[in-house]
């Protein structure tokens, strides 16, 4: 989804960071940059959650059970049904940009079907492959 009016890139990046969007999450979405840290990523996804980022979404959670295409498919359903409306980091363990897996625990608000959510999760994040230099991935969540 390219940067357009509704997502112009000098307002807030929807992760809570305070920073505009062109300078926190949307070099990472548009594949410029790569997330340093678990937290990073985390935000991210966060962010292209809310901004209908579906094929971030994807590059960074490997699942191999299901389609490329039904999970684009689920997630753009999903992204259309969801309006999401703040993110809490809570703790984040490891995850550092020489650490090959890290967790973070998070709160997010998002509104479905009418009605309001908080999302709480403990997840779990790792480098591709296992080695340092590889990106990080969003594994699952651990609770």
């Amino acid at each position: 989804m390219a940067l357009g009016f509704a997502h112009s890139g000098d307002r807030p990046c929807p992760c809570g960071s305070g920073d505009p969007l062109l300078q926190c999450c949307g070099p990472l979405h548009r594949g410029r940059l790569k997330a340093e840290t678990a937290e990073q990523l985390m935000r991210s996804r966060y962010s292209a959650y809310a901004l209908s980022e579906v094929d971030y979404l994807i590059a960074t959670h490997p699942d191999a059970a299901s389609a490329v295409a039904e999970r684009r498919r689920e997630l753009r359903a999903s992204c259309r049904q969801t309006r999401w409306h703040g993110l809490k980091v809570l703790a984040s363990e490891a995850g550092r940009s020489d650490d090959l897996e890290g967790t973070v625990r998070f709160e997010a608000v998002f509104s479905a079907g009418g009605q309001r959510h908080v999302l709480k999760e403990h997840s779990l994040f790792r480098r591709r492959d296992g080695e340092a230099s590889g990106p990080w991935l969003y594994i699952g969540p651990l609770d």
